[in-house]
């Protein structure tokens, strides 16, 4: 006869393992979100998804876990910090100077080192299997930001911490500066309780976002969203937009930078997420000169070899049409004196750099070029 399992020690035991694989903190959630479903409906309704159909695709599945994997009854949520490691200290610092430098290329620190979506499944399966070693066969599935899952509201169900007013998961010992991944399974685990909300009455992340996305406390209009137009939007940027992005050329992590809590922010304890691909230091115009094949080549394993390269040159080109005037990027960049515009010799780089893609094949590149030469002729 098999004996039964002890939930409590497994579950103590699957938070032990999980920090031996290097993510900050595991805790389990139950697998059901009601609450979720009509703020879910609403958003959906209201169109601020964008063009991001796969929102949609999946109907109420996001909410509720058990229709997406039958049989599910908690989640295991798994936090995994990607500050990268080194010059932590000063780290908001140096982000708001690249934010101040017209001709400095700037990528969201989550994705200037190895894909997160294969450094947390990778650790998620190994977590699994330290489970099937355990106590045998039993139900899972593991994802991370890669399904109709509802990652920050079963993150904050479990206790990682609480939702922010710019929609991310905060948490009191870590700030924001981290991934999150789960694992569905078909164990009755003890749940763990959640968090109290910490953010009072602050709203700086709302006063911080260039493009106003953030349109009230825990409403986050994708279609404005910086992280949106330079990653998930396939299209034209909005040219009312354009100015605002600065020298943003993938992601943004501007309501980050001025949340109070980011102070806590941890370094990545894996090498995974030290800064790779030539991200740190790079000028626009050095980035804009990449071939597709070098994209390709100097990239392997980057998230940002997603977006493809048109897409690249087109946030690359607005950048450089914004070399001349940085001063309207958000209250982020006003605060540490932004305003600054590049040198006549950096600005006629940046016209040469422009000039070099005036004819690409691609319709959506040119007319990014076209609006970048344009508004530089206006400096």
């Amino acid at each position: 006869m098999t004996s039964p399992i002890d939930y409590a020690g497994l579950a103590a035991a699957i938070k032990r393992w999980g920090r031996e694989l290097g993510f900050t903190d595991i805790r389990i959630a139950d697998a059901r979100l009601p609450q979720a479903e009509d703020g879910l409906q609403a958003w959906l309704a209201d169109g601020r998804h964008g063009e991001m159909a796969y929102m949609a695709a999946h109907g109420m599945k996001r909410a509720r876990p058990a229709e997406l994997v039958p049989g599910t009854q908690r989640v295991i949520v798994a936090r995994m910090d990607y500050l990268p490691r080194g010059n932590e200290a000063s780290w908001r610092e140096r982000e708001l100077a690249r934010l101040n430098d017209p001709v400095a290329a700037t990528v969201s620190i989550y994705a200037r080192g190895r894909d997160y979506h294969r450094v947390l499944r990778n650790r998620l399966q190994q977590l699994a299997d330290r489970i099937m070693a355990e106590i045998g066969n039993f139900g899972y599935r593991a994802f991370t930001d890669s399904a109709p899952v509802m990652e920050v509201a079963l993150a904050a169900q479990g206790g990682l911490g609480w939702r922010g007013k710019h929609t991310l998961l905060l948490n009191r010992d870590g700030g924001s500066l981290f991934f999150l991944g789960e694992l569905l399974l078909d164990l009755p685990l003890p749940i763990d309780p959640p968090q109290a909300a910490h953010c009072g009455r602050c709203r700086a992340c709302l006063d911080a976002c260039p493009t106003q996305a953030i349109t009230a406390p825990f409403q986050l209009d994708a279609r404005r969203c910086i992280s949106y137009l330079t990653i998930e939007h396939p299209g034209s940027i909005p040219p009312e937009l354009r100015p605002l992005l600065g020298n943003r050329i993938y992601g943004c992590d501007d309501c980050q930078l001025a949340c109070p809590w980011n102070r806590f922010a941890r370094p990545s304890p894996l090498p995974d997420f030290d800064i790779r691909h030539e991200l740190d230091g790079a000028t626009l115009v050095e980035l804009f000169g990449w071939s597709e094949e070098e994209f390709n080549r100097r990239l392997e394993g980057s998230p940002i070899r997603r977006i493809g390269h048109q897409r690249w040159l087109r946030n690359i080109a607005v950048a450089i049409g914004n070399m001349g005037n940085m001063g309207n990027t958000g209250n982020i960049g006003n605060l540490s004196g932004a305003g600054n515009a590049a040198s006549e010799a950096q600005l006629q780089a940046g016209v040469a750099a422009l000039q070099s893609q005036a004819a690409h094949p691609s319709e959506m590149v040119r007319e990014h070029v076209g609006w970048a030469l344009a508004r530089l002729r206006q400096v």
